[in-house]
């Protein structure tokens, strides 16, 4: 077999040139045909927040929600996180007590989540 192909014969379909189809009149013809994006009238928001689906039940979630109204926002939320922490702290001690392994710490971190979702202490 030769190395120029089937037939001794080099057959292409390609008839034109590696570079850009659009040139001067057809580049701005191509340019007014995209138009720019559109806004929309609808204002974009925030990106929406994980909500809690038991928000509103439980039975601490009264007590919680007042703590949240008389304390506020702002520092009921640091004062929460410090509760997590604290709370993650103490079942990683537990699990470096028994020797529960980091997937087992993990399952268990979110077990109390889960717990606390339903007794009210994340609404």
């Amino acid at each position: 077999m030769s190395t120029s192909g089937l037939g001794g014969n080099l057959f292409s379909s390609f008839h034109g040139s590696l570079s850009s189809p659009f040139r001067g009149e057809n580049r701005a013809i191509l340019g007014k045909a995209i138009l720019p994006p559109t806004r929309s009238s609808k204002p974009l928001g925030l990106c929406p927040m994980m909500k809690n689906v038991n928000e509103g039940k439980g039975i601490f979630a009264p007590v919680v929600v007042f703590t949240r109204n008389i304390i506020g926002k702002k520092r009921f939320n640091q004062l929460r996180g410090k509760a997590i922490a604290l709370h993650s702290q103490v079942i990683t001690e537990f699990c470096k007590t028994i020797g529960a392994d980091g997937k087992q710490r993990q399952g268990l971190i979110r077990l109390a989540k889960k717990n606390g979702e339903k007794l009210g202490f994340l609404a």
